[in-house]
Protein backbone atom coordinates (compact mmCIF):
# COMPACT_ATOMS: atom_id res chain seq x y z
CA UNK A 1 0.00 0.00 0.00
CA UNK A 2 1.62 3.82 -0.56
CA UNK A 3 0.63 6.22 2.17
CA UNK A 4 -2.94 6.78 1.11
CA UNK A 5 -5.17 4.42 2.55
CA UNK A 6 -8.23 2.87 1.01
CA UNK A 7 -10.68 3.40 3.67
CA UNK A 8 -11.24 6.36 6.50
CA UNK A 9 -11.61 5.68 9.88
CA UNK A 10 -15.09 6.49 9.69
CA UNK A 11 -15.30 3.20 7.80
CA UNK A 12 -13.72 0.91 10.42
CA UNK A 13 -15.98 -1.85 11.69
CA UNK A 14 -17.36 -2.32 15.03
CA UNK A 15 -14.70 -0.13 16.59
CA UNK A 16 -14.95 3.50 18.64
CA UNK A 17 -11.49 5.91 17.63
CA UNK A 18 -10.77 7.21 20.84
CA UNK A 19 -10.78 10.91 21.19
CA UNK A 20 -7.51 12.99 21.64
CA UNK A 21 -7.99 12.74 25.31
CA UNK A 22 -8.74 9.68 25.59
CA UNK A 23 -5.40 8.70 24.15
CA UNK A 24 -3.85 10.78 26.61
CA UNK A 25 -5.58 9.52 29.27
CA UNK A 26 -4.48 6.11 28.02
CA UNK A 27 -0.51 7.04 27.71
CA UNK A 28 -1.11 8.43 31.01
CA UNK A 29 -1.28 4.90 32.38
CA UNK A 30 1.92 3.72 30.94
CA UNK A 31 4.01 6.53 32.46
CA UNK A 32 6.17 4.41 35.96
CA UNK A 33 5.96 6.26 39.04
CA UNK A 34 9.11 8.51 39.55
CA UNK A 35 9.54 9.41 36.21
CA UNK A 36 10.86 12.72 34.72
CA UNK A 37 8.83 13.06 31.77
CA UNK A 38 8.81 16.33 28.85
CA UNK A 39 5.38 17.02 27.41
CA UNK A 40 5.97 18.45 23.64
CA UNK A 41 3.06 21.06 22.41
CA UNK A 42 -0.20 20.29 21.10
CA UNK A 43 -1.76 17.02 22.09
CA UNK A 44 0.67 15.54 24.40
CA UNK A 45 0.45 18.54 26.82
CA UNK A 46 -3.22 16.83 27.99
CA UNK A 47 -1.24 14.32 29.10
CA UNK A 48 -0.57 16.16 32.56
CA UNK A 49 -4.29 16.15 33.22
CA UNK A 50 -4.80 12.37 34.01
CA UNK A 51 -1.92 10.93 35.88
CA UNK A 52 -3.34 10.59 38.83
CA UNK A 53 -2.08 12.90 42.02
CA UNK A 54 -1.07 10.20 44.14
CA UNK A 55 1.29 8.70 41.38
CA UNK A 56 4.47 10.72 41.28
CA UNK A 57 5.25 11.34 37.66
CA UNK A 58 7.72 14.39 37.33
CA UNK A 59 6.43 16.80 34.52
CA UNK A 60 9.43 19.22 32.49
CA UNK A 61 8.47 22.22 30.00
CA UNK A 62 11.04 23.38 28.25
CA UNK A 63 10.05 27.14 28.47
CA UNK A 64 11.63 26.40 32.33
CA UNK A 65 9.40 24.37 34.69
CA UNK A 66 9.88 21.31 36.53
CA UNK A 67 6.81 19.62 38.26
CA UNK A 68 4.48 21.11 36.00
CA UNK A 69 0.63 19.88 37.15
CA UNK A 70 -2.34 19.69 35.21
CA UNK A 71 -4.58 22.36 33.96
CA UNK A 72 -6.22 24.82 36.61
CA UNK A 73 -10.07 25.36 37.11
CA UNK A 74 -10.72 28.43 36.08
CA UNK A 75 -11.19 30.40 39.16
CA UNK A 76 -7.14 28.98 40.02
CA UNK A 77 -5.52 30.66 36.72
CA UNK A 78 -2.70 32.14 37.82
CA UNK A 79 -1.31 33.92 34.26
CA UNK A 80 2.11 33.53 34.96
CA UNK A 81 2.43 30.11 35.08
CA UNK A 82 2.52 28.75 31.46
CA UNK A 83 3.66 25.43 29.48
CA UNK A 84 5.49 25.78 26.55
CA UNK A 85 2.13 25.32 24.46
CA UNK A 86 1.18 28.86 26.21
CA UNK A 87 -1.47 26.95 28.29
CA UNK A 88 -2.06 28.03 31.72
CA UNK A 89 -0.96 25.39 34.41
CA UNK A 90 -0.38 24.51 37.84
CA UNK A 91 2.99 23.80 40.05
CA UNK A 92 3.02 20.75 41.94
CA UNK A 93 4.02 20.09 45.18
CA UNK A 94 8.37 20.46 45.52
CA UNK A 95 8.08 22.11 41.86
CA UNK A 96 10.38 24.64 40.52
CA UNK A 97 11.02 27.19 37.93
CA UNK A 98 14.82 27.66 36.14
CA UNK A 99 16.44 29.35 33.60
CA UNK A 100 15.53 28.86 29.64
CA UNK A 101 19.18 27.39 28.95
CA UNK A 102 18.92 25.44 32.28
CA UNK A 103 15.86 23.74 31.33
CA UNK A 104 17.27 22.72 27.79
CA UNK A 105 20.68 21.43 29.72
CA UNK A 106 18.39 18.96 31.78
CA UNK A 107 17.04 17.72 28.41
CA UNK A 108 20.70 17.78 26.39
CA UNK A 109 22.08 16.22 29.37
CA UNK A 110 19.86 12.81 29.43
CA UNK A 111 18.19 13.65 32.49
CA UNK A 112 14.81 13.06 31.24
CA UNK A 113 13.10 9.38 31.17
CA UNK A 114 10.75 10.72 28.66
CA UNK A 115 9.42 12.89 25.81
CA UNK A 116 6.14 12.69 24.31
CA UNK A 117 5.50 14.45 20.98
CA UNK A 118 3.31 14.53 18.38
CA UNK A 119 4.01 14.05 14.76
CA UNK A 120 2.96 14.11 11.16
CA UNK A 121 4.30 10.89 10.17
CA UNK A 122 6.43 8.01 12.16
CA UNK A 123 8.60 5.68 10.05
CA UNK A 124 8.60 1.45 10.88
CA UNK A 125 12.34 2.47 11.67
CA UNK A 126 11.47 4.80 14.26
CA UNK A 127 12.19 7.92 12.35
CA UNK A 128 9.86 10.95 13.44
CA UNK A 129 9.01 13.89 11.09
CA UNK A 130 6.45 16.51 13.08
CA UNK A 131 7.64 19.85 11.35
CA UNK A 132 7.07 21.16 7.93
CA UNK A 133 7.66 23.92 5.88
CA UNK A 134 4.38 25.01 4.83
CA UNK A 135 1.66 27.78 6.06
CA UNK A 136 -0.20 25.77 8.63
CA UNK A 137 2.64 23.84 10.25
CA UNK A 138 5.53 24.51 12.83
CA UNK A 139 7.80 26.21 10.71
CA UNK A 140 11.32 24.68 12.12
CA UNK A 141 12.15 21.57 14.29
CA UNK A 142 12.72 24.00 17.09
CA UNK A 143 13.26 22.21 20.50
CA UNK A 144 11.91 19.04 19.49
CA UNK A 145 15.34 18.14 17.94
CA UNK A 146 16.66 18.52 21.73
CA UNK A 147 14.27 16.25 22.97
CA UNK A 148 14.33 13.46 20.13
CA UNK A 149 18.20 13.59 20.75
CA UNK A 150 18.73 14.08 24.12
CA UNK A 151 15.96 11.62 26.12
CA UNK A 152 16.30 7.39 25.88
CA UNK A 153 12.38 7.30 24.94
CA UNK A 154 10.55 9.13 22.98
CA UNK A 155 7.05 8.28 22.69
CA UNK A 156 4.51 9.89 20.14
CA UNK A 157 1.07 10.85 20.60
CA UNK A 158 -0.92 10.95 17.48
CA UNK A 159 -4.00 10.28 15.11
CA UNK A 160 -3.57 7.13 13.19
CA UNK A 161 -4.48 8.84 9.72
CA UNK A 162 -4.87 12.32 8.31
CA UNK A 163 -8.27 14.21 7.86
CA UNK A 164 -7.87 12.67 4.15
CA UNK A 165 -7.45 9.27 5.27
CA UNK A 166 -3.44 8.86 4.82
CA UNK A 167 -1.54 6.67 6.81
CA UNK A 168 0.67 8.77 9.75
CA UNK A 169 2.46 5.56 10.19
CA UNK A 170 4.69 4.69 7.63
CA UNK A 171 7.88 2.95 5.25
CA UNK A 172 9.43 6.10 5.30
CA UNK A 173 8.61 9.41 6.32
CA UNK A 174 7.87 11.88 3.23
CA UNK A 175 8.02 15.08 6.09
CA UNK A 176 11.70 16.56 6.77
CA UNK A 177 13.07 14.39 9.54
CA UNK A 178 13.15 15.80 13.15
CA UNK A 179 15.04 12.82 14.63
CA UNK A 180 16.18 9.26 13.16
CA UNK A 181 15.47 5.98 14.58
CA UNK A 182 15.11 7.65 18.27
CA UNK A 183 10.68 6.81 18.92
CA UNK A 184 9.89 3.76 20.98
CA UNK A 185 6.02 3.22 20.87
CA UNK A 186 2.96 5.28 19.07
CA UNK A 187 -0.13 5.81 20.52
CA UNK A 188 -2.76 6.40 18.26
CA UNK A 189 -6.86 7.18 18.11
CA UNK A 190 -6.75 3.19 17.32
CA UNK A 191 -4.00 1.31 18.80
CA UNK A 192 -1.12 1.22 20.87
CA UNK A 193 2.48 -0.12 18.81
CA UNK A 194 5.52 -1.01 19.86
CA UNK A 195 8.63 0.24 17.45
CA UNK A 196 11.06 -2.45 16.73
CA UNK A 197 13.89 -4.11 14.82
CA UNK A 198 11.14 -5.45 12.87
CA UNK A 199 8.57 -2.50 12.31
CA UNK A 200 5.31 -1.97 14.56
CA UNK A 201 4.30 -3.98 16.93
CA UNK A 202 0.44 -3.89 17.58
CA UNK A 203 0.51 -4.28 21.55
CA UNK A 204 -3.28 -3.17 21.62
CA UNK A 205 -6.05 -2.03 19.79
CA UNK A 206 -9.35 -0.36 20.73
CA UNK A 207 -12.65 -2.76 21.24
CA UNK A 208 -13.90 -4.38 17.97
CA UNK A 209 -10.91 -3.49 15.74
CA UNK A 210 -9.31 -6.69 14.27
CA UNK A 211 -5.29 -6.33 12.57
CA UNK A 212 -6.32 -6.83 8.98
CA UNK A 213 -9.16 -3.40 9.35
CA UNK A 214 -6.37 -1.98 11.55
CA UNK A 215 -4.07 -2.92 7.91
CA UNK A 216 -6.32 -1.44 6.03
CA UNK A 217 -5.63 2.21 7.21
CA UNK A 218 -1.77 1.30 8.02
CA UNK A 219 1.03 2.13 5.19
CA UNK A 220 3.55 -0.01 7.17
CA UNK A 221 3.33 -3.52 7.58
CA UNK A 222 2.15 -4.51 11.11
CA UNK A 223 2.13 -7.83 13.31
CA UNK A 224 1.34 -8.49 17.01
CA UNK A 225 3.31 -8.19 19.78
CA UNK A 226 4.60 -11.38 21.15
CA UNK A 227 3.04 -12.67 23.97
Amino acid sequence: MNTMVKDSVETLPACQPLTRRQIAERLARDIPEGWYVNLGIGAPLQVADYVPPEREVIFQSENGILGMGPAPAPHEINRWLINAGKQYVTLRTGGSYMHHADSFALIRGGHLDLCVLGAFQVAENGDIANWATTTDSAPAVGGAMDLAAGTPRLWVLMEHTTKTGESRLVRRCSYPLTAIGVVKRVYTNLAVLDVTPDGFAVREMVPGLTLAALQEVTDAPLRLTAT
